[in-house]
């Protein structure tokens, strides 16, 4: 029926338009809110503000997130409005190794900043007494050396990606809309997966570890408070708000 097929047509692009606008929501107030928070750390910065040990962490934190959010968001939306072949296979190349790259340099930069507050708080007779003295001075090498791993590590992504228009001969294909994936054979498959989730997973597992000493170490500060102050006000106590906030972010 022509009008069956006419009125599924309109669904489908009255669809096409709602994600496409959920996208461009997204991405606008993810990239705007990423641009501000940086402008105001580099406004601080030229202003000659005191400069804490991890605003360098949060810089490329937050450059890290546009980068992600930037070389994904934006031709996803694009192409939920219907465009589909407007990347070549330089692009698609590039977009997809910036945005793995800006991916895993934000959580590593996250893994740093929760392994260096956790070092921050750790008693005087801890373990890590000795690592918080020497933390603040490779703070710099860390961040690089997280953008030179990632960097390395997702170039692989250069010879998968291609393009939706050049694609025609290749059978073994994943489509991601607006570019096309060249499926290698399991075992490189494999072994490109492990690569590329390592990272994350050593990553992820330092952030817990971190988020869980930062926990308990409040924790106990806050018993000891309390037995000193002798009183008790779970919600109004600081190490509460903190331990809330950790187990938030």
């Amino acid at each position: 029926d022509p009008w069956l097929g006419q009125q599924g047509t309109g669904r489908m692009a009255a669809s096409d338009v709602a994600v496409g606008i959920i996208f461009l929501s997204q991405t606008v107030v993810g990239a705007l809110g990423n641009s501000s928070l940086l402008l105001h750390y580099l406004v601080h910065h030229l202003i000659g503000f005191k400069v804490r040990h991890t605003d360098l962490m949060i810089q490329h934190m937050f450059v890290a997130n546009l980068l992600a959010l930037l070389c994904r968001g934006v031709p996803q939306t694009v192409a939920a409005f219907g465009v589909k072949d407007f990347l070549s296979d330089v692009g698609c190349k590039l977009l997809f190794y910036l945005h793995r790259v800006g991916r895993g340099v934000s959580i590593g930069s996250t893994c740093l900043l929760s392994v260096f507050q956790a070092m921050k708080i750790s008693p005087e007779n801890s373990s890590c007494s000795e690592l918080k003295v020497k933390a603040p001075k490779y703070i710099g090498f860390s961040i690089y050396l997280s953008w030179i791993l990632y960097l390395i590590v997702n170039i692989m992504i250069f010879s998968q990606m291609t393009g939706k228009r050049s694609n025609n001969n290749i059978t073994i294909m994943k489509d991601f809309e607006y570019c096309s994936a060249v499926q290698p054979d399991k075992s490189l498959q494999s072994l490109y997966a492990a690569l590329i989730t390592f990272p994350d997973v050593l990553c992820v597992g330092l952030m817990l570890w971190a988020s869980s000493s930062m926990v308990l170490i409040l924790h106990r500060h806050k018993q000891r408070m309390q037995q000193l102050r002798k009183f008790s006000s779970p919600r109004s106590s600081p190490e509460s708000r903190a331990t809330k906030t950790i187990l938030l972010l």
